[in-house]
């Protein structure tokens, strides 16, 4: 077979077979072929600060995509999966990334709860489960946060006890992702009375469409309500329905985050150089390319992202081998200061405008930041505000950093209460 190097389509990963180019041609093929028509406007849409946009038509885009068989590509054919390659998936997501195909309503169930069920389910919860996810009939939220476990996950106090047939569970989670469009959630519980920390604790697939669950949306600084706190008042699911044994949650858990950071964050990787080439020719537009401070700071924009594709690479590359633990970390750090900075950067590269919102929306009506219906917000101006949140949410700099200190370079523990 003809070896082919693509590393002129942003992949540093030397020589791969033709194999693989063919593959890459069918999605690149495929996606040009169907982003059009009726689907046309879903262009980069949905992304940050605006996942209320188009979201039944972006659901009907995910069904299309499952009929397709591009949905649970890495997952093994025997659950309805492509068994797909690492290097196909990667490239799915690049390409997927570079044709401005609209964010993905499915992600949760497809790249975290699906590959976790695979390895910790029961083969009565695939059955039950996996179909569903793959055709995107049923959509998942992530039940981890509380108002006191954030980034502090081991401290989780809602709680569920085995009633017979049913768990019971009751507490609360908070920046709940799309748990106000979603029929499950899986949720992380201490089910072990007086158990503290990562003991005691259990992975639990809970319907939302019960009495005892209550959604309420989180306005963000954007406007919109992508997250949501939920509320557990005696709701409650099937004893069968524990995602490995009871009190093995925090196992269950950690394997869920290994597949949150896998091979889609190259894909990331390509929006992310997407949305800095757009920042640059609006400062070649408007004319602040000529400003030194601003060329500095788009260079070293560029520099950071290269490094950040390196890690990734690297980081696939030894993740058979189990790694050292701080991979998730420095790659967290690495992309979530980075887009923050870039949010930065646009606004400095549009000046004084930017801290001005438009007049109105498409409609006429005038913009009321307690109204998020009726507020608009430019693509820079949502990048901005959105990306505030990026050095927090899915565990913070500084848990980070601790991380890496602690597991990684063996550094004492910092003091806890």
């Amino acid at each position: 077979m003809t070896a082919i190097n693509l590393a002129d389509r942003g992949m540093d990963l030397a020589q791969w077979d033709g194999t693989t180019a063919d593959f890459a041609e069918s999605v690149r093929t495929w996606l040009d072929q169907h982003l059009s028509g009726e689907f046309e406007n879903l262009k980069s849409r949905g992304g940050p600060g605006s996942e209320h946009e188009f979201f039944a038509r972006r659901l009907e885009w995910d069904r299309l995509l499952a009929k397709a068989g591009w949905t649970c590509l890495g997952w093994p054919t025997e659950y309805g999966g492509r068994g797909a390659s690492i290097e196909q998936r990667i490239l799915f997501h690049q390409e997927y990334a570079r044709s401005g195909a609209p964010a993905r309503v499915s992600h949760v169930g497809e790249e975290l709860l699906g590959p976790t069920l695979i390895a910790f389910g029961t083969d009565e919860q695939k059955r039950r489960f996996l179909p569903g996810i793959r055709d995107v009939e049923e959509l998942w939220a992530q039940g981890y946060s509380e108002p006191g476990a954030g980034s502090d996950l081991a401290n989780i106090s809602t709680t569920a006890r085995l009633d017979g047939d049913k768990w019971v569970i009751n507490g609360q989670k908070v920046w709940t992702s799309l748990a106000h469009v979603a029929q499950w959630a899986f949720v992380l519980c201490r089910t072990e009375p007086g158990s503290s920390r990562h003991q005691g604790l259990s992975f639990l697939l809970v319907p939302l469409d019960q009495p005892g669950v209550t959604v309420r949306p989180i306005q963000q600084l954007t406007g919109t309500s992508e997250f949501n706190e939920v509320f557990f008042d005696d709701a409650t699911t099937e004893a069968s329905l524990v995602v490995g044994e009871p009190g093995e949650g925090w196992k269950v858990a950690m394997g869920l985050l290994q597949f949150e950071r896998g091979v889609s964050t190259l894909g990331q990787q390509v929006g992310f150089s997407r949305e800095l080439d757009h920042v640059v020719e609006m400062a070649k537009a408007n004319g602040t390319a000529s400003d030194p401070v601003i060329r500095e700071r788009i260079a070293r924009a560029s520099l950071e992202l290269r490094v950040m594709r390196a890690h990734a690479q690297r980081t696939l590359a030894i993740v058979d081998t189990g790694g050292t633990g701080g991979e998730a970390s420095v790659a967290k750090l690495l992309w979530a200061n980075w887009h923050r900075d870039l949010g930065e950067l646009a606004m400095a590269v549009q000046g004084a405008p930017s801290l001005i919102a438009p007049d109105a929306t498409s409609e006429g009506v005038p913009n009321d930041i307690s109204d998020p219906e009726h507020l608009e917000l430019d693509l820079w101006q949502r990048l901005f505000l959105f990306t505030r949140a990026d050095t927090i949410y899915g565990g913070s700099n500084e848990v980070q950093r601790n991380i890496i200190a602690e597991r990684v370079l063996g550094l004492p523990r910092e003091a806890r209460s």
